[in-house]
């Protein structure tokens, strides 16, 4: 007989069974989708591009910290109070307590990659789901930001941030626009608009690519990398499949997830940080509900809930369908409750077209 793992198996059914398939679907069918009712509002020009692409870089940041971690086969429900909490302790640090902002950024970082490594460590160590002990953490984080603001400073938002990252060296990688003088040429070439009144009379609209969007890349390229060409990638799908089976073989799962649960940390205070240099101020509610957000593109990008399969480029359509569509509508003049509508039904053919990969993965009925 045969050994099964030398069957061959056709060019078709190896594309059927990619977790990226329904979100590059889904992609090409939102874009078309938006292009017959939205062609004509600009949502197609450098400025509407710019709009929905630095929404979907920002979904993009966590979901590739969510996607890895999902992968594992764990949740992370703390992400969006992480998000907050890393704007305030960023603020507070630097407005209020006169550190310089590259030093509070870097111990912003600290803290909540430590908080991560917490995170993991308690899921490990107790062995209650991942679900329970960060939906604790989602509490726990949110009130000890809200209590910091106001101890602090007797409010919820801080501002100030943008006045002491002036000249700043990290403060640019976060909140910085790269590539000025390359757009400057595109508008002197006619290839852009140019503001026509103003301080900035003749500058381009869009000045350059922001380095939220840079983040977003550079993410989604090393999470890809990390799942795909690495043997610790092999790990994280070994850790998500079969937890037992993979410490049999060796496989330090247990490193593995805290690992996962520490990166999904790093990708919030990335997001946190280029959102507090980007808005100058850090508020006690910013990041309400992201970790669903994040949750809702990874499985729109193939991920299974059960953990073992996913896919970091599919995650990043997933967030690049999420910002489309809710941009897209704004640019329809649809009604914006109508977003979380499409979302929904968005996810449930994301969730019915992984259960059907599924299936034909392992040959059940």
């Amino acid at each position: 007989m045969t050994d099964e793992r030398l069957k061959q198996v056709s060019t078709l059914r190896r594309a059927m069974i990619r977790p990226e398939l329904g979100a590059i679907c889904g992609t090409i069918l939102v874009f078309v989708f938006f292009f017959m009712i939205a062609g004509d509002s600009g949502m197609f020009s450098p400025e509407g591009v710019q709009n929905w692409g630095v929404v979907s870089a920002q979904f993009a940041i966590i979901a590739v910290g969510a996607c890895l971690l999902m992968i594992a086969g764990e949740f992370d429900l703390s992400v969006g109070s992480m998000i907050g909490f890393a704007g305030v302790v960023i603020a507070i640090l630097s407005v209020h307590m006169g550190w310089p902002v590259w030093l509070s950024i870097i111990a912003a970082f600290v803290v909540c990659v430590a908080l991560g490594a917490l995170n993991g460590f308690l899921v490990i160590k107790t062995g209650l789901p991942s679900f329970i002990v960060t939906l604790a953490f989602l509490y726990i984080l949110r009130g000890l930001t809200i209590w910091l603001s106001i101890l602090t400073t007797r409010q919820t938002i801080i501002g100030g941030v943008k006045e002491a990252a002036e000249g700043d060296p990290l403060a640019f990688l976060f909140g910085g626009v790269i590539f000025k003088d390359l757009f400057q040429w595109f508008a002197d070439l006619g290839l852009l608009d140019t503001f026509t009144r103003g301080s900035r009379a003749g500058q381009p609209v869009v000045e350059g690519l922001p380095m939220l969007v840079v983040w977003a890349l550079a993410l989604v390229i090393f999470g890809h990398w990390l799942l795909t060409k690495t043997r610790f990638g092999n790990w994280i799908f070994a850790s998500g499949g079969d937890a037992q089976a993979a410490r049999y073989v060796g496989v330090p799962v247990n490193r593995v997830k805290i690992l996962m649960f520490m990166f999904t940390a790093f990708c919030a205070t990335v997001f946190a940080t280029c959102q507090v240099m980007e808005f100058g101020s850090a508020a006690a509610d910013r990041g309400l509900l992201k970790e669903f957000e994040a949750i809702i593109c990874v499985v729109i990008g193939g991920a299974l809930l059960t953990g073992g399969y996913g896919s970091v480029i599919g995650a990043a359509l997933g967030a690049l369908i999420f910002g489309v569509v809710q941009q897209g509508l704004f640019f329809a003049g649809a009604e914006s409750s109508l977003f979380r509508v499409f979302l929904g039904g968005i996810l449930i053919l994301a969730v019915i077209m992984n259960t059907y990969i599924r299936r034909m993965i392992t040959g059940e009925r």
